[in-house]
């Protein structure tokens, strides 16, 4: 994509970045991360990074560490979800602790989190590490949240935001505004790169939500029906339960995740107008996240965000 072509020879050196070893780094570590990062990724998080930093004339070798800091971030939430949701599979490979220990997946993924936020500092940019710190405290609250209150027919639109805020918009809102925290830029640049990621990282969540009913299991890369398996309720099931809130097959599949409910629940929801329906929730968010970059003049960067909110709502449709 033209969004990647721009800055692909950082991205490059960001990818050198994480996978480079600490001399005391163990080798299972090395191996995981390895295995890890092959898993591909299309690096949204250091893509916002580096056209936000061009956008806002910030540094780029300290973007660069910026960019790499996100993407462990992001890798290392993921190692403890697929734990906590007892996950085998992400993007088609064999999760951590599909084949390690819950220790060793715990210690892992922590180490990556201090990679991270190690890597982060390499920018000498306290706002910048304010920032990080503010979204992984964000991350870690909003799991907990999950955990104790994601699981009910009860949740709301609100608890819903709330929650895939915390999950996903928050990592994606601090990568874009990353540039303005590495940068002197007016007040109504940082809150519209703000604004931008917040909105960009709800459209995000929403459209993996609905690609979670609807997907194929090979592109997905883990089997559909994951969240409702677990109980956990996302916005095509809120609007279904709208219509239908007495579908038995949903309503069992919500209470017990007992496979035959999940797969016709599945099946209910991916067939009714709930799909469309959530996905203009996303394209509405989608929209926001482009108007709010009206305050800058145009770019190649600026059309570089802008392409980066169409993949995030075109993709697999």
């Amino acid at each position: 994509m033209p969004a990647q072509g721009l800055v692909q020879d950082e991205l490059e050196r960001v990818e050198v970045l994480l996978r480079a070893r600490d001399p005391d780094q163990h080798e299972v570590i090395t191996a995981e991360v390895e295995r890890l990062l092959a898993g591909g990724g299309k690096r949204l998080r250091p893509m916002l990074v580096l056209h936000s930093a061009h956008l806002c004339a910030a540094d780029i070798e300290k973007a660069i560490y910026a960019a790499a800091a996100v993407e462990l971030l992001h890798t290392a939430t993921l190692v403890h979800d697929d734990l906590i949701d007892h996950s085998p599979v992400r993007r088609g490979v064999h999760t951590m602790n599909a084949h390690r220990s819950p220790g060793t997946t715990v210690i892992a993924g922590d180490y990556l989190f201090a990679r991270a936020a190690f890597l982060a500092s390499r920018t000498d940019s306290v706002r910048l590490m304010r920032r990080f710190a503010e979204t992984l405290m964000t991350i870690c609250s909003g799991e907990v949240r999950q955990m104790f209150d994601g699981h009910s027919a009860g949740v709301t639109r609100e608890d819903y935001v709330r929650r895939i805020y915390a999950k996903t918009a928050s990592l994606i809102s601090m990568s874009s505004q990353a540039g303005a925290a590495l940068a002197d830029v007016r007040p109504e640049e940082a809150g519209a790169l703000e604004k931008y990621g917040d909105n960009l990282g709800l459209a995000f969540q929403v459209v993996d939500d609905v690609l979670d009913f609807v997907a194929d299991e090979e592109i997905l890369g883990k089997p559909v029906g994951g969240d409702l398996r677990q109980g956990l309720v996302t916005l095509p099931l809120l609007l279904f339960l709208e219509e239908e809130q007495e579908h038995p097959a949903v309503l069992r599949a919500v209470d017990t995740g007992m496979p035959a409910a999940v797969n016709e629940a599945v099946s209910a929801v991916a067939s009714s107008s709930a799909i469309e329906r959530s996905l203009e929730v996303a394209r509405e968010y989608a929209e926001q996240a482009r108007a709010a970059l009206d305050v800058f003049p145009g770019s190649r960067h600026r059309d570089g965000l802008l392409e980066l909110v169409d993949f995030a709502v075109q993709r697999s449709f």
